[in-house]
């Protein structure tokens, strides 16, 4: 019908022209309603001057007709005058789809506004069967083939229309049978274990593996590919693959025919072409040897660790392609890895991207791969691993290279990047009967003006808590990756732990830290604080307390009268601290893979007024068991233990266990030693430890939230610096003991808030002992919360 009416509009000019030529002395568009004479003399390939005939008639009408603006042109003569009369496209006025479930409308918007329908633009009646076909392939390919879809066009003045289109989607259709012929050596059960296609059972309304998409049939057959060549039949292949639908378009049978073959086996391995690198390095990522049985697997992923390994030396753009040649009476294939490293790769230009707020320099320092140098996978890989391990900038950074023109080995790499909250925010003002006043607040930004600095300010101020600190930490205080941590400190605290008691803390100090890298991934630290402390208890206070600050630093005694004494003790300390990291996590918050160790060591030097030393060893580790499921194991150790004629550590020194941030379920600082009046005093060894499974969430919750599965264990105990009593009086010991360690089970959720990481959790005690009228009890809080710095 088209190719009818462009014949008939081409014929009509020729009569209208009549016999003969004549030169065009004027031109003139009638019929013009939205579209402009100058646009249509710039598309007419005639001007005024020319000598025309029919067939330049008929090439500029061709010409007009092309650009899809008008319905319907003639070309006439008007004495000396050109005379083009049209007829315009109406434009849409308004374009919608309704009763699409299965797939969003912007999606859908946007596939059609590629072909032209969209409001405002031309409309061209032709393109609805276009559309018609488009969204029955669409629906199609997600199994609904009972899809009913109506198009509507409506004429509105000005030469518009409205155009509408109507889906009722239908039920998707499900699958009652797949079958596999042709299969003799392995049993369809296991053959089908991991398609992605099944017939229905009581979890398909879950797992939604009974419906068919033409995607799903595709990646099957690619499992059901791999699954043989992975076991040795290198000429297997799949002779047919039948689709069948039932009348009412809602059942699916699928049918695959399959050529098993032979059992293959590897009878050599050559690798030809030009090695960049020393041969026997390649030759020792190949993952097959003569005798082995075939396996494409093997092959693949051969050819990936060569690709990568010819990737560090800069040659980014290597093609490795193993092709085996099978010889069918022997039954063996003789494999030839080609290799083809093209032209080594250099870096031109590095550029950031999403993170204004922060300077150049401080990305530039993280990243390992050098402008001017070639380009590597290794180093790129782990310039982005430290890059999304900063605080202020979001996990998933991604890179991406762009070819410089006219240089097809120089590239130009972008990273981007996506800046985040880059500290934590808090404050408040309250009144309570015993503490009065309370005020408090607390700075942390990590990226302080910009330089990547960190800075921390802390004020809590109540009567009978006081605590004022702040920090400053340069992660770059060399180029070589030298940093320094300074810090004061001052505090006022009337009780050892959360639990109240008749003792008084008050101590002031400053630190000075620096760390030293000694390789990409391990550091070392070393250190000094100095602390003025004075400790003070009464005769209320504590058996523990008591016996501390009249044994250690320098003792003194005031009494009151009325029967009340107050004992303190006054000291001052330098402890030195030292400190070893080794750090391959692929992030610092929400981590997916790597390890962490810590090992921390700090001892008051000789002359203190007290002395004593400190131990303590972190682990933690990310161990993926599927793509997306991930175990945490984590240990902590510590170790505290006076030194000289100090009888004790000093009571802040002590280790305390049970809580939101060590062992769930009981309540916070409650496990191992108690002191005489029935609370928590610490110990001076810590264990504990955590197994964690990491449940996936969705994406979008991935980098800001993390839910868990955890066994807890641990306790605190005293190696017999601190005398303790039970509840009657009698001597009792807390020594260390595999037995006494206590366990719970439990679910965990973190949360990333501008206001800090919150950690919820609900655990269940798995060995707590109720205590009796001898020994205390375990306390336990089966649902704990709490805030931390996740920086």
């Amino acid at each position: 019908m088209k190719k009818t009416l462009f014949t008939l509009l081409v014929f009509l000019p020729l009569i209208s022209i009549a016999s003969g030529d004549f030169v065009v002395k004027d031109m003139r568009v009638e019929g013009l309603q939205r579209i402009s004479e100058g646009t249509v003399f710039n598309y007419l390939p005639i001007n005024v001057g020319d000598e025309i005939d029919n067939v330049r008639i008929g090439e500029a009408i061709r010409a007009l007709y092309g650009q899809n603006l008008f319905d319907d042109i003639e070309i006439r003569r008007d004495g000396e005058t050109l005379l083009i009369v049209v007829k315009e496209r109406p434009s849409i006025e308004n374009f919608s789809i309704d009763g699409n479930k299965d797939i969003k409308t912007e999606d859908l918007m946007d596939s059609l506004r590629n072909v032209g329908l969209a409001r405002g633009r031309t409309f061209d009646r032709s393109v609805l069967d276009n559309v018609e076909m488009f969204l029955r392939e669409q629906y199609y390919d997600r199994g609904k083939y009972g899809v009913d879809i109506k198009t509507n066009v409506v004429d509105r003045p000005n030469n518009t229309v409205r155009v509408s289109v109507e889906v009722k989607e239908g039920d998707r259709a499900k699958i009652r049978q797949v079958n596999i012929v042709g299969n003799e050596v392995f049993d369809e059960k296991d053959i089908r274990e991991d398609f992605t296609l099944d017939t229905g059972n009581w979890l398909s309304w879950i797992r939604q593996d009974d419906r068919y998409s033409k995607e799903a049939l595709e990646g099957d057959l690619e499992i059901l590919r791999s699954f043989y060549m992975d076991r040795g039949y290198a000429d297997y292949r799949v002779d047919s693959t039948q689709v069948a639908i039932s009348p009412n378009k809602k059942d699916i049978f699928v049918t695959i025919n399959v050529h098993e073959g032979d059992v293959y086996t590897i009878s050599e391995v050559k690798l030809v072409g030009e090695m960049a690198v020393p041969e026997e390095y390649l030759r020792s990522l190949v993952f097959t040897a003569p005798g082995a049985v075939f396996s494409q697997t093997a092959l693949t992923r051969s050819a990936e660790f060569m690709q990568f390994r010819l990737g560090e030396e800069g040659y980014a753009n290597a093609e490795i392609e193993p092709v085996p040649e099978l010889d069918h009476e022997t039954k063996e294939a003789a494999v030839t890895f080609f290799v083809n490293p093209q032209n080594r790769v250099y870096v031109r230009n590095i550029h950031f991207t999403g993170v204004g707020e922060v300077e150049d320099e401080v990305l530039r320092r993280e990243v390992r791969q050098m402008e001017g140098s070639y380009l590597s996978n290794t180093l790129m890989d782990r310039s982005k691993i430290l890059l999304q391990r900063l605080p202020y900038v979001e996990p998933g950074v991604d890179y991406r290279t762009s070819p410089v023109p006219g240089s097809p080995d120089l590239v130009d790499v972008d990273f981007d990047l996506q800046y985040r909250m880059p500290g934590q925010f808090s404050g408040g003002l309250g009144f309570s009967e015993s503490q009065g006043l309370l005020l408090n607040g607390s700075v942390v930004h990590t990226n302080f003006l910009g330089t990547g600095n960190r800075v921390a300010l802390e004020l809590n101020s109540g009567r009978f808590q006081k605590l004022y600190s702040i920090s400053h930490t340069d992660p770059y205080r060399t180029m070589d990756g030298v940093h320094r941590t300074v810090s004061v400190n001052f505090r006022d605290i009337t009780q050892f732990t959360s639990a109240a008691s008749d003792f008084s803390t008050t101590s002031a100090g400053a630190t000075a830290d620096y760390g030293y890298p000694i390789s990409e991934f391990q550091r070392v630290s070393f250190g000094l604080t100095f602390q003025h402390s004075e400790l003070l208890s009464s005769s209320n206070s504590t058996r523990q307390a008591q016996e501390w600050v009249s044994n250690n630093g320098n003792p003194f005694v005031e009494d009151l009268g009325n029967g009340l004494t107050f004992f303190g003790s006054e000291f001052d300390t330098l402890e030195f601290i030292a400190g070893w990291s080794y750090d391959s996590r692929n992030r610092s918050l929400f981590a997916t893979r790597g390890t962490r160790q810590q090992l921390f060591l700090s001892a008051a030097v000789p002359g203190s007024d007290i002395e004593f030393f400190q131990a303590r060893f972190n682990f933690t580790k990310y161990v993926p068991i599927t793509s997306r499921w991930i175990i945490r194991l984590n240990a902590e150790l510590g170790l505290t233990e006076a030194l000289g004629d100090t009888t004790a550590a000093p009571p802040y020194k002590q280790f305390f266990s049970g809580g939101p941030e060590s062992v769930r379920g009981f309540k916070e600082s409650y496990l191992g030693p108690r002191d005489s009046f029935g609370r928590p005093y610490g110990g001076n060894m810590l264990v504990a430890g955590q197994v964690e499974l990491i449940i996936p969430l969705p994406g979008k919750f991935a980098s800001q939230a993390r839910a868990s599965l955890f066994y807890d264990f641990g306790n605190v105990f005293n190696t017999g610096e601190v005398a303790f009593t039970d509840k009657l009086g009698s001597p009792i010991e807390y020594k260390p003991d595999i037995d006494e360690l206590k366990t719970s089970v439990g679910i965990g959720v973190q949360w990333l808030a501008p206001l800090g990481l919150f950690r919820f959790s609900y655990a269940l005690p798995l060995n707590e002992f109720i205590g009796n009228d001898r020994f205390y009890g375990d306390e336990l809080e089966r649902f704990q919360f709490s805030i931390g710095q996740a920086f």
